[in-house]
């Protein structure tokens, strides 16, 4: 399908003495992927991938200028020279795709998210005041190492000009220590950091200046910020402009980058990486702002996952350049394919947080629930053609099927994929209906274009017998039948009202007007149900085998979610376990104390208590004389990103 040819966004755009070829960035993003502090093969290829597929611009992730920076375990740093040689590897192997390269300048001051061994360090701030979020108290800096972190920054950026980067960008988003200078409720000071708004931006003007002398004209100097820190003791836009102006005055900065949020509270942490539930491009105000009291070329990054979305902000007027990561997370290609108007062949972001930031959070390598080979370029990014053409038959249309079809039939094999309702998705059919996560169901979207590129036969509404795999003869059979609702012995089952996630998020009962939602996975599933529940008017507690609703998912998800159940008045019961039930009461027992916790007056237990695996055709299969392969909830049951993850390397295996 041809598109409209998204003129602004593929137009060149000048950053300095950068001539851009359009307005794409892949903004600073943490990845996990350096090597003991350095860049090294895999963060190479990682940004690589997105250079070729068409980003006219990358930032690199946030590396520490000073020791008293670490923030994270094994952080990327660039406070000696030992940092050149793979920002130098960098920034030749993106500009050979015509992409310019960026890096981050960073100092967390007391947001400190972790450690290098596991002991809590000192952290700096301008004032001694903690933050919400971490519960950190820091140490205030004394003026000797105000100048010291100055000269850091601005040696740190002779580094990057002497490995050939194009720029550097001084991070002040999302409450971190220039932001803290900023601040009024947390810059105390009484010095020539302190009080005025001359004094609060004087740490980060003493920054730019020193790497403007320390760099020269030429060389690119942004600053990262967010446009409303979205807290409730944090920077507001009002304050934000006036700041920015003051800063921008001076001549030393070449543009300026717009986020929203702060990492110093959990509400404002949320709009470090936006959940799905935040409106395309709800941040475009604040750059449009910025923009015109600086008058500094602008970015602008927040929930932009779709290349209609990023010319319409450039064309009126509201930035100049569209940060679109997440984006490019689940799809390096979106440039090229945007620019060639196969808008129907990008894989989507839908911004549900879990392999991206979800992974940086658990202290693993980047990723994508979409597109597994993210992060993972060195092994997976080029898929082997097939040394012959096999008849492969896939069993069940959820993500592992999907995947898994969609890759083993771009390999050149006659892929088939049978599926046994009408309908291609899975679970995601069902995650789709919850409140706030409809654009979940983009994954199916995206599966099946992929599917549909690569040549995949599909049969639905199609069982799968001993009969129907006898006929079709495959060399090899994938099973990805995924599961079933869990419904665990308990008693009063038989008598009690007593029905399952499915059934409600499908209509197919109807809850009593009391209802308590018995949540064994801690994951999303109870929270919407419960959500959806309470919005159509019942009365509902959440009762978790957990430590809190959803425990298990990412907590920019949870947060949030959490925050909406409280609003709609549900009572949230963690630390029990499901016991028993019968026709007005719920049995709960104390995770930890063993004791009865008893909820009266519940007409409906609603249960969301995980999955039985879907091995049916397993069972078939095991009589037959066949090559078969398990992807997804049928092996054993988990998420979508096991799913597709499992369906690609088994696309690829046979």
């Amino acid at each position: 399908m041809s598109a409209a040819p998204l003129s602004h966004l593929f137009s060149p755009f000048r950053l300095g003495h950068l001539t851009l070829r359009n307005r794409i960035v892949s903004t600073g993003h943490e990845t996990h992927l350096n090597e003991r502090g350095l860049i090294g093969d895999r963060l190479i290829a990682y940004h690589e991938a997105r250079a070729r597929g068409g980003a006219g611009l990358i930032m690199t992730e946030v590396a520490l200028v000073h020791p008293s920076a670490v923030f994270v375990a094994d952080p990327i740093r660039v406070d000696t020279d030992a940092c050149i040689p793979g920002y130098r590897k960098l920034a030749e192997t993106l500009h050979a795709h015509d992409t310019a390269v960026i890096a981050q300048l960073f100092h967390p001051g007391r947001e400190m998210l972790a450690s290098e061994d596991g002991t809590t360090p000192v952290s700096f701030s301008a004032s001694a005041v903690p933050n919400e979020r971490f519960h950190v108290m820091p140490r205030p800096m004394p003026p000797e190492m105000i100048t010291e972190v100055v000269t850091a920054h601005a040696a740190a950026a002779r580094r990057m000009q002497a490995a050939g980067m194009d720029g550097v960008e001084i991070v002040a988003s999302h409450g971190y220590l220039p932001a803290q200078f900023l601040n009024p409720n947390v810059n105390q000071r009484d010095d020539a950091y302190g009080g005025s708004l001359e004094n609060r931006t004087r740490f980060l003007r003493d920054i730019a200046a020193a790497i403007r002398a320390e760099t020269g004209p030429e060389f690119v100097i942004g600053l990262r910020i967010s446009g409303d820190e979205k807290s409730h003791e944090g920077l507001e836009a009002d304050e934000i402009l006036l700041a920015c102006e003051m800063i921008a005055q001076e001549g030393n900065l070449s543009y300026v980058s717009v986020v929203a949020g702060s990492s110093a509270t959990l509400a404002g942490s949320v709009h470090i990486a936006p959940p799905m539930f935040e409106e395309t491009g709800y941040t475009a105000p604040l750059a449009q702002a910025l923009r015109q009291r600086t008058g500094l070329p602008t970015i602008v990054t927040g929930r932009i996952n779709q290349p209609q979305d990023a010319d319409k902000i450039v064309a009126t007027g509201q930035a100049d350049l569209c940060g679109m990561t997440r984006a490019m997370i689940c799809d390096p290609d979106m440039g090229n394919k945007a620019q060639a108007g196969r808008l129907d062949d990008i894989r989507a972001c839908i911004a549900c947080n879990q392999a991206c930031i979800g992974h940086f959070h658990d202290g693993y390598p980047i990723s994508c629930i979409q597109n597994p080979v993210s992060g993972r370029e060195l092994d997976y990014g080029v898929a082997p053609a097939a040394a012959a053409r096999r008849r492969i038959m896939v069993v069940g249309g959820g993500p592992a099927g999907m995947k898994a079809a969609a890759v083993a039939a771009a390999r050149g094999h006659k892929v088939t994929l049978f599926e046994k309702a009408q309908q291609l998705g899975g679970q995601a059919r069902l995650a789709q209906l919850l409140p706030q996560r409809s654009e979940f169901g983009g994954i199916i979207t995206n599966l099946s274009r992929e599917m549909e590129l690569a040549g995949v036969a599909l049969r639905k509404g199609t069982p799968v017998t001993r009969e129907v795999i006898e006929a079709e003869a495959p060399d090899a059979v994938i099973v990805a039948t995924g599961a079933t609702p869990r419904w665990p012995e308990f008693e009063g089952r038989e008598t009690a009202h007593v029905v399952d996630a499915w059934q409600v998020l499908q209509g197919e009962v109807k809850p009593g007007k009391s209802v308590l939602v018995a949540d064994w996975r801690a994951d999303w599933i109870g929270i919407g149900v419960a959500e959806q529940l309470a919005q159509a008017g019942h009365s509902v507690t959440l009762a978790v085998n957990g430590y809190m609703p959803g425990q298990t998912i990412q907590m920019y998800v949870r947060d949030a979610s959490i925050a909406r159940l409280h609003r709609l008045g549900v009572e949230c019961v963690p630390y029990v376990r499901l016991f028993g039930a019968d026709e007005d009461t719920v049995y709960l027992q104390h995770l930890m104390s063993g004791e009865p916790v008893i909820r009266e007056g519940v007409d409906t237990l609603v249960l969301c208590q995980g999955h039985t695996p879907d091995g049916s055709v397993e069972a078939i299969l095991r009589d037959m004389d066949l090559e078969y392969h398990l992807a997804g909830d049928c092996l054993s049951p988990r998420t979508a990103e096991e799913a597709v993850w499992e369906g690609l390397k088994l696309g690829m295996r046979v």
